[in-house]
Formats: C-alpha cells, structure tokens, sequence
C-alpha cells in the first residue's frame, strides 16, 4: 500500500489529512527556509517562492526515508505565506512582529500562498513530481487593541504564516475569505487530490490508511 508522507511540522496541515481519512507519516525536514528565500532573484513570483521552498521540504524528506517506507510512498511537501502589500510574511516569529503585522493588515486583504511539492517515490527512487501553488484570498477584521493583545498573549499567530489561523484564535477576527478554507490552514485538499491523480494515485486508495468515519466502508 502507498504510504503518505507528510514533511511538515504544522498541526494544521496534520489535522487536515487525519480528518479527510488520511493518518501520514510525518517527517519534518530541515530546510532553511530564510537562506533559501535570501538565495532567490527577487524577481521571482511569491507563488514560486513557496513552491521552491515546498519543493525543497520534499526532496530533503524523500532522502531522509527508511528503505520500508521508500518502497513506495508520496511525499509532501508544503509551504504557507501571506502576500500582501507587495511583499511575502511568514512566520513573525515574535509578539511585536506580529503586532506590527497585525496592525499593518487590519481592514484589509490579503492573499494566503500554500505550495504544495509532491513526490512520487518508489523502490528509493523518486519517479514522479508534482507541484501547484494554492491561494486563497483572506477579509482581515479589524480586533480591539485589548482582544489583539490577548490574541498575541496566546502565543498563537507567533509561529503561523502571516500570523494569524483560520481554524484558531484568529478565526474570529477574519471577516471572510474567497477560495479553499483548507489551503489557508495549510494544505488544499481539493489541490493535493489533483496532484495525486496526475501521480496516477486515487485518494479512495489512500483513504484506507485511516479509519472510515461513522462506520462505513470506503
């Protein structure tokens, strides 16, 4: 049976495949993500950005795999940023970061960029790549100062793409959104299911890796 590797830390994306029938291996890479960036033209268009350093999360994993799982796997690799005002934001990384971008994005929109990097491997070699970059467009709300300092207080938006989560915290203070609501939190299903169909593999197929929901047969 093809295993499903998934290269990334996140509980999101983990979460979005555990709850769509899929229970992954999870093997996180060890990309440098800045160095990466900080080697690429700045010509480059933000939705290849994040499928290089996608791209690059799946290739370190696919050389990380044991010989049992190698046999015959996919792997994925996935990166999230926000663009928005000409330029990338990742992961602030501390509370005033966030709360420079948080007061920088409030009332506006912006577009959440996930590159998804998939890797068809079999017998230790990788036979098939696929990659597409997902985006959806986010209706940022306008928090109080005293509900934006209990957000960052929570510590969530620190280590998120743009910081913020739709399936979190943040949730409350995004107004709408126009696109797939899984790309934001990480990992487009509807995207993901198109590439594996290009690696001639059915999610029916990979869905029996999890457990059927409410007692049915898949």
């Amino acid at each position: 049976m093809t295993r499903v590797v998934l290269g990334s830390a996140s509980a999101g994306r983990l979460r979005v495949l555990r709850q769509a029938g899929i229970d992954p291996l999870v093997v996180v890479s060890d990309v440098d993500e800045d160095a990466l960036i900080a080697s690429l033209d700045p010509e480059v268009p933000p939705e290849a950005v994040v499928l290089k350093l996608a791209n690059a999360k799946a290739v370190t994993v696919a050389a990380q795999l044991t010989p049992e799982v190698a046999a015959d796997c996919v792997v994925l690799g996935c990166d999230s940023m926000l663009y928005r005002d000409g330029r990338l934001w990742g992961k602030p990384g501390t509370v005033d970061a966030a709360r420079e971008q948080w007061v920088a994005m409030s009332g506006t929109t912006g577009h959440l960029l996930t590159g998804h990097a998939l890797l068809r491997v079999a017998d230790g070699v990788i036979t098939h790549t696929e990659g597409e970059t997902g985006s959806t467009t986010v209706h940022f709300g306008e928090p109080e100062a005293r509900e934006l300092a209990a957000y960052l207080a929570s510590g969530e938006p620190i280590e998120v793409a743009g910081a913020f989560t739709l399936d979190g915290f943040g949730g409350w203070f995004i107004e709408r959104i126009e696109g797939d609501p899984s790309n934001v939190v990480g990992l487009s299903l509807p995207l993901l299911r198109r590439l594996l169909a290009r690696a001639s593999l059915s999610v029916r197929d990979l869905w029996k890796q999890g457990q059927p929901h409410n007692g049915l047969e898949i």
